[in-house]
């Protein structure tokens, strides 16, 4: 048996008044995912701790099995996604450039993200694309619009701060070292070469010929570097190995192919249309082809991406337009008895308020020849909280899927020298001779 698994990313929200108090899932018109739901088994489910509001890469790393304190930071695994060469002792964070002001000695972020062409930007970052400090160079490397990777490299640590406050009407951060550090010499020195980077391109974007034409026009300058999530190679078990499976990923967007990577997963190369609907077919139909993997991730940005308008009514219509592409896995992905689907979400992401994603459970359904079939016949973060999955959390999620491709192991049984969740496991057979 094989397991395909789609993570409609963000999908979980919280009640809304604009929808009489539902949430988007629920007012949207699912016909399809109510289906499913009705054919297999259901619960809800967290990567992590109910409340707890996670990123995506986190909420993926832990969902796939792993633990949190394996995890090697997102600007590392974004960087991988982008194909950006990093060294074993290299330090990635997520920068991006912004319009901060000066009041006292503060640099005050004003514009987190600037609308600017494409040209302007890579001229500003051109500008601080290279520093150097006592040992310590800091390179910014585009990744599109303000975006970027901020490299740095020498006898570095990633256990670090954020220089970037998110929202504005703060002010830019001083990097320090985190209070745990293993190594408090080495993430000092990192920390004291990151501010003087932030310090010097300041001065350098804000005297910059086309800062000064964008402020003359009243427009917001790009004049500073924001920078977070720094991350560093830590090498982990690869997934195949981990859960005995051989795993796809098709999924677009660095993030995604970068986690991908980094666990062992082969890559089928996509990329997001604005009709969501028809980019999640494609990506179905993918799944349903390859029969030679045992386990294929399948993930839509879409929800989370309607999410972050802080508009209900728009991740309602998003939701409603995905459900059109299940129709491909009701006629062709659960008619095969040999696959197991499963449909989730890593997080929830509020189309309202002020948190960039917030903690609430999502729905959680599968569909297989060995699941039991329970009452419910809506896909939602409510009524899926009476399925006879319960609540799922973290690596269980792996757990359940390795049971119901029926390749779990009696616990306690050793055929191979680690102790591996799958069965059969990578025995040596005895030799008579």
């Amino acid at each position: 048996m094989r397991c395909i698994l789609l993570i409609l990313d963000g999908l979980g929200d919280r009640g809304h008044a604009t929808l009489d108090g539902q949430t988007p899932l629920q007012a949207a018109s699912t016909p399809n995912l109510d289906r499913l739901a009705a054919l297999g088994m259901t619960g809800l489910y967290h990567a992590w701790l109910q409340g707890m509001a996670l990123p995506s890469e986190i909420a993926h790393f832990l969902l796939f099995g792993y633990d949190f304190s394996e995890f090697p930071g997102r600007g590392y695994i974004e960087a991988l996604g982008e194909n950006i060469p990093l060294g074993n002792q290299d330090v990635a964070l997520l920068g991006r450039i912004f319009s901060v002001k000066k009041k006292k000695d503060e640099l005050v972020l004003e514009v987190e993200d600037p609308k600017v062409d494409q040209a302007t930007c890579l001229e500003l970052q051109g500008a601080i694309q290279t520093f150097h400090w006592e040992g310590v160079d800091v390179r910014f490397v585009p990744t599109g619009g303000i975006r970027g990777i901020v490299i740095a490299k020498g006898d570095v640590s990633p256990e670090i701060t954020d220089s970037n406050p998110i929202y504005e009407g703060r002010p830019l951060m001083e990097v320090l070292p985190w209070e745990k550090a293993q190594d408090g010499e080495k993430a000092g020195r990192t920390t004291m070469a990151l501010n003087r980077y932030t310090i010097w391109s300041y001065q350098q974007l804000s005297r910059h010929p086309l800062n000064k034409a964008r402020v003359r026009q009243g427009l917001a300058p790009l004049n500073a570097v924001g920078m977070q999530r720094a991350g560093q190679n830590r090498p982990v078990m690869p997934f195949g190995e981990k859960w005995g499976l051989k795993a796809l990923a098709i999924a677009a967007g660095p993030i995604y192919r970068g986690l991908s990577q980094y666990l062992g997963m082969e890559i089928v190369p996509v990329k997001d249309t604005d009709r969501p609907e028809v980019d999640l077919r494609e990506r179905l139909e993918l799944a349903h082809k390859a029969k030679d993997h045992d386990f294929i991730y399948v993930h839509t940005k879409a929800p989370d991406e309607a999410a972050h308008t802080k508009n209900p009514l728009i991740k309602r219509d998003v939701i409603t337009a995905l459900d059109q592409a299940l129709g491909f896995a009701i006629k062709e992905i659960i008619t095969d008895p040999e696959t197991l689907l499963v449909i989730t979400a890593d997080h929830s992401t509020n189309s309202d308020g002020k948190m960039i994603h917030s903690g609430e459970t999502v729905p959680l359904m599968m569909v297989g020849k060995y699941t039991r079939r329970d009452h419910v016949t809506q896909f939602h973060e409510v009524s899926c909280a009476q399925g006879a999955l319960g609540l799922v959390r973290g690596g269980e999620l792996m757990w359940l899927i390795l049971n119901f491709l029926d390749r779990g192991k009696l616990c306690g049984l050793m055929d191979s020298p680690q102790d591996q969740p799958f069965f059969p496991g990578n025995f040596k057979p005895l030799k008579i001779r």
